[in-house]
């Protein structure tokens, strides 16, 4: 299992799920994985659990990012940037396998260079290290 690939689709779909009124979870994992022909079934797995418990999380994670970001309203962060930073945040502190926050951090940070913009990787850094130092996630 690539946990790698299932952080990259888990992050399309939460994308999707943003900006798609109506989408469910499954519509949105299914349209990423009709894009990729070799991912086996565990990295499915966890993509699809990376995207449920963000989404089954999401006011929780929203107010721990806009407690933090005082001068971005979270609707008007890049919207990749704002479903990566979810899933860290998920990862970090409701997942049953909690990774710790350096390699949350980490891993968001390489999702953040693939898609987002030249910033993205500063923002996140400094989003999720503010929170991991703030909200005692350490």
């Amino acid at each position: 299992m690539s946990r790698r690939k299932a952080r990259e689709m888990a992050v399309q779909a939460l994308f999707q799920l943003d900006f798609n009124a109506g989408v469910s979870n499954d519509e949105a994992l299914n349209s990423v994985f009709s894009e990729r022909e070799d991912v086996n079934e565990n990295t499915r797995l966890y993509a699809k659990s990376l995207v449920e418990g963000t989404y089954s999380n999401l006011a929780v994670i929203d107010d721990y990012i806009s407690e933090l970001s005082k001068e971005w309203k979270i609707e008007r962060m890049a919207g990749v940037d704002r479903n990566i930073a979810r899933m860290a945040i998920y990862e970090m502190k409701y997942s049953q396998e909690r990774l710790q926050p350096g390699v949350a951090i980490n891993e968001a940070v390489e999702l953040a260079k693939t898609f987002g913009t030249e910033e993205s990787s500063r923002f996140i850094n400094g989003i999720l290290g503010s929170i991991v130092k703030n909200k005692g996630l350490a």
